[in-house]
């Protein structure tokens, strides 16, 4: 499994994208318009994103079917706007997943060292050294496909991700005078870690979930793509893609290219976001 660039550390395509403000804006504004287009997906599509009509299999683009249909006759404008909602909200649920374990161990780290900083160290490298996605199949091995299990998986995949950089970033935090003050009062490790460590590493670590969405979109749609993800008759982007590459041979290739291009140009435009979004909030805080 690949990391993302911690906040402070970005590469020349975050350099350019501060010097160059317009492409930010114009990531920020496409996802502006394909988040409200996920939420109000059963007012803007025009048929349901399970209609079934042989009839139409295979059409092109038309005034009927903008985006043309697929081998079963499936609107593909209104199966892309419904399936943004699991393409958006599955990230989001691993991320989740993955900072509530990452953090929580980076800051124990950080915080307690010694032996317990050893045993995360120790444990994130063992994770780091097996493929993340392979973890996640030989999960999904055991407690069956679906989109739950891809969730849950590669939120434990990620952990140890966010878990470096956590503890990377409370170590420096922890060595600031206002936390030796906070013992002095008689302040417990505990309290201070909840009420003051964790919440002033919290937008740097917001900043970097930005730009590890991108990677956790991807990571989904690929297991969906594999047959290990969403299920039919979900309309998932990876899905989709999958479906619609058998009717590449039949000279249609709108099926996978509608759903790839969707899943293509949300991850860049996250990219671009997200590490414009972790360098404001690393340099701030």
């Amino acid at each position: 499994m690949t990391t993302a660039v911690p906040a402070g550390l970005l590469p020349p395509a975050g350099k350019r994208a501060r010097r160059h403000p317009l492409g930010v804006l114009l990531a920020a504004g496409f996802l502006g318009l394909v988040v409200p287009a996920a939420v109000f997906a059963p007012l803007l599509a025009p048929y349901a994103p399970d209609t079934i009509d042989l009839s139409s299999s295979l059409v092109g683009t038309s005034g009927e079917h903008l985006l043309g249909t697929d081998a079963s006759g499936q609107d593909l404008l209104s199966r892309v706007l419904f399936g943004a909602r699991s393409s958006l909200i599955a990230p989001i649920l691993l991320l989740a997943i993955a900072a509530l374990l990452g953090v929580t161990l980076g800051t124990v780290a950080a915080w307690r060292g010694g032996w317990a900083d050893t045993f995360v160290s120790r444990v994130t490298d063992v994770m780091y050294a097996f493929p993340g996605l392979l973890f996640v199949v030989l999960i999904i091995a055991v407690f069956g496909a679906g989109t739950t299990t891809s969730v849950v998986g590669l939120g434990l995949a990620f952990a140890p991700t966010i878990a470096k950089y956590t503890r990377s970033v409370a170590l420096a935090e922890r060595s600031k005078p206002y936390i030796d003050a906070y013992r002095v009062q008689g302040m417990g490790g505990a309290r201070i870690c909840i009420r003051h460590l964790v919440p002033n590493l919290a937008r740097s670590i917001a900043g970097y979930l930005v730009v590890l969405f991108g990677e956790a979109m991807m990571s989904l749609a690929t297991l969906s793509y594999l047959g290990f993800g969403a299920q039919p008759p979900s309309s998932d982007w990876g899905l989709m893609v999958q479906e619609g590459q058998a009717a590449i041979v039949q000279g249609a290739l709108l099926p996978a290219l509608v759903p790839g291009t969707a899943i293509a140009a949300v991850v860049v435009a996250f990219n671009v976001v997200g590490v414009w979004a972790a360098d404001r909030l690393g340099a701030r805080r």
